[in-house]
């Protein structure tokens, strides 16, 4: 049996996976809102709940928002921050007694998507996250690419390419900098973009509403989404050529997405032609908990 956890900004997920792939206990608990020490033993807590659910023990996997740092040990990139600078793998290794794998969550749901998702048999999978934080992964052959600096996937903090008039120098980042993709794609850039061009606030949900309602403004708003994750995603498709991407996160759901986006992405790909998929996720808002699961081998 498999065990995986997602670590979100909002909730903590866990799932246990039987040796098919399919979920046969399933928990969610709200984080500890800036409490690192709280979401140790809420993640702890619901490792505890599911085993004695199950009746079995697990291998445990974790998907969480940043990665550990391969030089210090300590959590680095996490929008998360209560969790930055902390050895959370040894915090829960302590806590738990037993050894736990640890990824980025947007790796987690690359893996899942490649495994047996939306893009299972492509031998190169680019997976993303459009949600509260704009994260990515790349699975090659079936196994995370992590790079020498743990920062393999990282494409939400690279900036907008080929800025248009008014998205320079951007809005400033939670990482130190301004510009960067996730202060565009991610829900809370598409709602702040809706707003300084209408004045209203909205969430991403009713601006997605409004637009198939018909409302001008609301359409222009995608239409500019539309073509900023074409850019950012060219230039994905120009670095490592992939056979698919994946779409994840809230804005996933985003029908257009997947018609609207490849019929841009050309114009800014160095080729004659993009076969690249453009895919929604098998698995929904369970593909990263799945991917954590997976961390495993098969004989764990």
């Amino acid at each position: 049996m498999r065990l995986g956890i997602d670590l979100g900004g909002t909730k903590i997920e866990g799932v246990v996976l039987d040796a098919a792939g399919v979920i046969t206990a399933r928990r969610r608990v709200p984080t500890p809102q800036g409490d690192y020490d709280g979401t140790v033993r809420a993640i702890v807590d619901l490792v505890r709940r599911l085993e004695s659910e199950t009746g079995v023990g697990a291998s445990i996997g974790m998907g969480m928002p940043g990665i550990i740092s391969p030089a210090t040990g300590l959590v680095k990139n996490a929008n998360s921050v209560c969790l930055n600078g902390r050895p959370l793998d040894r915090d829960l290794l302590a806590a738990l007694g037993r050894p736990l794998r640890i990824e980025n969550d947007a790796n987690c749901f690359a893996l899942s998507e490649a495994s047996d998702g939306a893009a299972a048999g492509r031998e190169c999978v680019f997976g993303v996250i459009l949600g509260t934080g704009t994260g990515g992964g790349v699975v090659v052959r079936g196994r995370i690419l992590h790079g020498r600096n743990a920062v393999g996937g990282e494409w939400g903090h690279n900036p907008m390419p080929w800025p248009e008039s008014g998205e320079w120098p951007g809005e400033s980042c939670y990482c130190g900098r301004s510009g960067c993709i996730e202060t565009f794609l991610s829900g809370p850039g598409l709602a702040r973009d809706y707003k300084q061009a209408t004045g209203q606030p909205a969430e991403p949900v009713e601006i997605v509403g409004r637009a198939g309602a018909g409302e001008r403004e609301a359409v222009s708003c995608l239409d500019r989404y539309v073509n900023r994750l074409a850019r950012a995603l060219a230039t994905i498709i120009n670095v490592i050529d992939p056979d698919a991407i994946v779409l994840g996160g809230g804005l996933s759901s985003i029908e257009r997405l997947y018609r609207d986006v490849p019929a841009q992405w050309s114009r800014y790909v160095f080729s004659d032609r993009v076969t690249t998929e453009l895919l929604s996720p098998k698995f929904g808002d369970s593909s990263g908990v799945r991917g954590a699961a997976w961390l495993w081998p098969e004989k764990a």
